[in-house]
């Protein structure tokens, strides 16, 4: 499916021609409480009223969203007659509306979990309201059933219609601003070192690494074209990782949030932050079929893409980014926490990363986390 990407410019035209030639009738937007506040909310409104069309909206769901809060808003949905669907905010409001619009079509007595996915054709708008997560881009959606992360992975994810509006970052606290851009140079990391890496993921990832880098100082100064330039950044290191999945960076960074209260950004930056120099100086352990010395060559490539000549340059510069963003890690409470980490990890996930990780070498890893070693 090819994607449309609108900007905040002509949106109101595209959405209108959209509306009359998919003869849209009921509208459902998936948002939360502070997009309401922004002036898009009330132009959408706007704009439904004179097209015709219901709007019904929902914002019954968490950080983290949680199954159960999927399930009602696919109850919604389907209450509404809804024949198309926007999903405005940041990755928890696009993983819900993924997953209402897979869950939408099928049957309704049984857990969705447990069903096999059918092609749903249902249009889909998505807005990003932070540069971070790419999730306008892929075919992955988290959500939680019973306090564990669930993945649910389909093509029919993507959303056919992307606006990418600088304005809706204006308003986002630094600190929020710092760990989605975060997220997003993690994903495009990821996505080159990937088993699955093609030369057009590593094309994505080079090129939103080089654009990240370029306009983070702007964007974290809330500069309009350093916000444009990051919701680019972050769109094209989720195409990145739409190719290629991400790695141990995202498994193991999952309990670090629910046992720490950390953003997945944060918590992600942190083991991207220990797993690139153990990578790089354990290449024995490749697992990529290509080799560890093309292994080699791709720690190389992601260098240059940071502007570096060295490999170890650029380890040094992500470690001083980190440090001049103020990430840090938390305090380990006690030597348990060791066990519940290692053993969180999702073995499926691993299969994507390129070195070798057993528990002990996780064990290893997150207690340089958490000692800031």
């Amino acid at each position: 499916m090819r994607q449309s990407v609108w900007k905040q410019d002509t949106f109101a035209a595209e959405l209108k021609k959209t509306l009359e030639e998919r003869k849209v009738t009921s509208i459902m937007l998936v948002c939360g409480n502070s997009f309401r506040r922004q002036e898009l909310y009330e132009q959408l409104g706007k704009l439904a009223d004179q097209q015709g069309c219901s709007l019904t909206e929902f914002s019954d769901f968490e950080p983290n969203p949680d199954y159960c809060s999927v399930v009602k808003g696919v109850q919604v949905f389907l209450d509404n007659r809804c024949d198309f669907l926007i999903a405005a905010g940041g990755g928890s409001a696009l993983d819900v509306a993924k997953c209402i619009k897979l869950f939408s079509n099928m049957d309704h007595g049984r857990n969705y979990l447990e069903q096999e996915i059918v092609e749903q054709e249902l249009p889909f708008l998505a807005i990003p309201t932070t540069a971070g997560t790419g999730s306008e881009a892929t075919r992955f959606a988290v959500i939680y059933y019973q306090g564990e992360k669930q993945s649910v992975n389909h093509l029919s994810c993507i959303p056919e219609y992307v606006l990418l509006d600088a304005e809706l970052l204006d308003t986002l606290p630094l600190y929020q601003k710092k760990v989605t851009m975060l997220d997003a140079f993690c994903h495009a990391v990821e996505s080159f070192w990937s088993v699955n890496s093609t030369e057009e993921s590593k094309e994505y990832a080079a090129d939103a690494i080089r654009l990240l880098l370029e306009w983070k100082d702007l964007y974290l100064k809330n500069d309009r074209h350093g916000n444009e330039q990051m919701l680019l950044a972050a769109n094209l290191a989720g195409k990145a990782i739409n190719l290629t999945q991400t790695t141990a960076g995202h498994a193991m960074a999952y309990k670090l949030t629910t046992l720490y209260g950390l953003p997945h950004g944060h918590a992600t930056a942190l083991c991207v932050n220990v797993l690139f120099p153990f990578m790089v100086n354990d290449p024995g352990k490749c697992t990529d079929p290509r080799g560890s010395a093309y292994l080699s060559g791709v720690f190389m490539e992601i260098a240059k893409a940071m502007g570096c000549n060295t490999v170890e340059a650029a380890i040094c510069k992500f470690h001083g980014m980190l440090k001049e963003l103020e990430i840090m890690a938390p305090a380990m409470n006690d030597e348990q926490e060791l066990n519940v980490l290692k053993r969180s990890v999702n073995i499926e996930r691993l299969k994507n990363h390129p070195i070798c990780l057993d528990e002990q070498t996780l064990e290893g890893l997150y207690r340089k986390i958490l000692t800031n070693a």
